[in-house]
């Protein structure tokens, strides 16, 4: 062992140098070939406004705006996002959105306005319908108005009865049904067309198309998302669910050129123009790779352009140009990785991503070894637009990627050391598992150095965490650094040793026995519960306090299949599905989080966002159980082709 130690250390001292003229993923020429397949066609690309069709490359978008009358006056509505909590905001019910842009629906409510909008893109056509849900009480008007977004070159007219936009490689004309009335008090700044919305509305490009014509092909496209789905047999509706919970949060993005899935339009907004997060777009590019591998490659490659200069992931990076200089997030990256490239063998797409990754890996053994074994924590860094609350126990906190987590009440942050004074079980589980991880890409790309480094890695932390095993309990648990005791608080993090393969079997059998399948501790109805179901902090159920959390049930749910504990995970499948479905269903919402008591993603009790594309894990898990979606359980083997297909 001692010797083991002397070699891990001369390795992270003296890691071997790699090309300083390596490209960076996102230089890579395959990616180039990937980014232009995606950013082309018509889509909800527009990121600040679902009622907006945005035709790429260009960017010439076609609006749908609601202008209502009233006694006093008019009031109109032409922006519009999903799950915003103001009571007087819009409502918005998504329905089905295929990720290519071919099909998507949603209801829009707002002040007498019930409508109901459906698109359907095929080539470089794009139709929309407008349908009133029902007859309004005061006169509605549907807007149709064309603009340039992005700060895009094109020339904008009306011609009589259709609208034209010149764009620089072409013209696209667009028609509407019904007779355009004039209303020069539209507050646009744009040309449009405004009818009447007393019956269905439709719109066209290319040519003038009848009601149903446009009625003909979005039922045609609606068909065909349907029949793609279908393949995944009694899995359907929870295949569209989760192709549907991605598409309406992938957006474009005009300040790196791209097409990436984000966790929210809402966040986008708040953040500037996008917001990437540490852990969250990892697991979306995995679920994004059971329908599109360009939109996979997109979603991993784009999240690691937001590495840092001291080399690690950051909780989030934003639009505004801010990014948390000073904290990670859980390393799941390789992790992911290695179950894109399973389904997916192109070797490139290893080698632009694995030195980041090393690099990553580094970077935790070096800035967050607390004693043995690693501690979420915060570093000392530039803070250029004044955040609050940087080199902190808050920070230290979001690391983790729960935040406000009961585990860490009490736990006093080492501001010399920048580490919680917690040697933390799910951070240990998820660094080894991400060792090994780095070790199968490594030794695809043959990496012999770098498969014997991480080898030293694994195995010193994996022997460390036998330390963490409380044989009374009958779990790991995690250790205080400034009293050396246990702490008692429970989360299922603590089940993060089977996906890292750590406990022998027994162990494992024990962990299961006494406490996942504990009623006072973990199962229910409505598992897993972020914190212990007899933890004092449990009722709060707001946040990470005792809340069921999607990237929990999905880690803990890859343990299990790791250790063959079959039953046990079918409950956490179902429990999980029922969740699921039980909200999409009721309000086509996507919860971030979701009630363990009640099973909610409404409860009143939560802080959730009400449309958070990591709910869609909590779908994705009856994907894997049945099949549909490969099982992240054989290793990845050396192979694949070199170039993008």
């Amino acid at each position: 062992m001692k010797a083991l130690v002397v070699l891990l250390s001369l390795l992270c001292v003296c890691p071997r140098l790699r090309s300083a003229e390596a490209p960076k993923a996102y230089e890579r020429v395959e990616y180039s070939q990937v980014k232009h397949r995606l950013a082309k066609g018509w889509g909800s690309w527009d990121s600040r406004n679902i009622l907006s069709q945005v035709l790429l490359p260009e960017g010439l978008s076609v609006q749908i705006g609601f202008k209502q009358t009233t006694w006093i006056g008019n009031e109109y509505l032409d922006t519009a996002l999903i799950g915003r909590s103001d009571p007087d905001a819009e409502r918005i019910r998504p329905g089905l959105h295929a990720l290519d842009g071919s099909y998507s629906e949603f209801e829009v409510h707002w002040r007498d306005v019930d409508a109901r909008i459906t698109t359907a893109a095929e080539g470089n056509d794009l139709v929309m319908l407008v349908s009133p849900m029902k007859h309004p009480a005061r006169p509605v008007t549907a807007v149709v108005q064309i603009g340039m977004l992005w700060n895009r070159s094109g020339l904008l007219l009306r011609n009589g009865q259709s609208l034209e936009a010149k764009l620089p490689a072409r013209s696209v004309r667009v028609y509407v049904t019904g007779a355009a009335v004039e209303d020069p008090y539209v507050p646009s700044k744009t040309p449009y067309l405004a009818v009447p919305l007393d019956a269905p509305v439709g719109v066209s490009t290319s040519k003038a198309l009848t009601l149903g014509e446009i009625q003909d092909l979005i039922a045609r496209k609606k068909k065909q998302m349907e029949s793609r789905a279908a393949a995944s047999g009694q899995q359907t509706e929870i295949y569209m669910a989760v192709e549907s919970g991605l598409a309406w949060n992938t957006i474009y993005e005009p300040k790196y050129d791209r097409v990436v899935s984000t966790v929210g339009r809402l966040w986008n907004e708040e953040y500037g123009g996008y917001c990437l997060f540490g852990w969250d777009n990892f697991f979306l590019s995995y679920m994004a790779s059971l329908f599109s591998r360009d939109l996979a490659y997109a979603d991993f490659i784009e999240h690691l352009r937001s590495m840092t200069d001291a080399g690690f992931i950051p909780n989030d990076d934003r639009g505004n140009g801010t990014k948390s200089w000073d904290h990670s997030q859980p390393p799941v990256g390789a992790i992911m990785l290695k179950e894109i490239y399973k389904r997916y063998p192109e070797r490139w797409l290893l080698e632009a991503s694995f030195d980041d990754l090393l690099r990553w890996n580094r970077w935790w053994f070096k800035e967050r070894l607390n004693g043995d074994l690693l501690s979420y924590g915060a570093s000392v860094a530039q803070n250029p637009y004044g955040d609050p609350d940087v080199h902190s126990k808050i920070t230290a906190g979001y690391e983790s990627g729960m935040d406000d987590s009961s585990m860490y009440e009490g736990v006093p942050f080492n501001a010399s050391r920048n580490v919680l004074e917690l040697q933390d079980v799910g951070l240990n589980s998820l660094y080894v598992a991400d060792c090994k991880a780095l070790e199968e890409i490594a030794a695809i790309l043959g990496r012999k150095e770098e498969v014997t480094e991480l080898k030293a890695r694994e195995v010193r932390i994996s022997a460390a965490m036998a330390s963490l095993w409380d044989e009374k309990s009958s779990f790991y648990l995690n250790r205080r650094t400034d009293t050396g005791e246990f702490s008692p608080r429970l989360s299922p993090t603590l089940f993060y040793p089977l996906l890292a393969g750590i406990p022998d079997k027994e162990k494992a059998r024990r962990m299961i026995q006494e406490h996942y399948m504990n009623s006072a501790e973990f199962y229910g109805e409505f598992m897993l519960p972020s914190v212990a179901r007899n933890d004092p902090t449990f009722p709060r159920q707001r946040y990470w306090k005792g809340a069921v959390w999607p990237p929990l049930n999905f880690l803990v749910y890859l343990g299990l299949r790791e250790y063959g504990f079959e039953e046990e995970r079918k409950i956490l499948v179902k429990s999980s599905r029922n969740m699921f479905l039980q909200q999409w269903r009721k309000d086509g919402l996507i919860s971030e989080n979701y009630s363990s008591i009640s099973g909610s993603g409404e409860d009143p009790r939560l802080s959730s966002d009400r449309f958070h594309s990591w709910g869609a894990l909590m779908g994705f898990l009856s994907l894997i159980e049945s099949g549909v979606m490969p099982p992240p359980e054989e290793p990845i083997q050396a192979g694949g082709t070199s170039g993008a297909r």
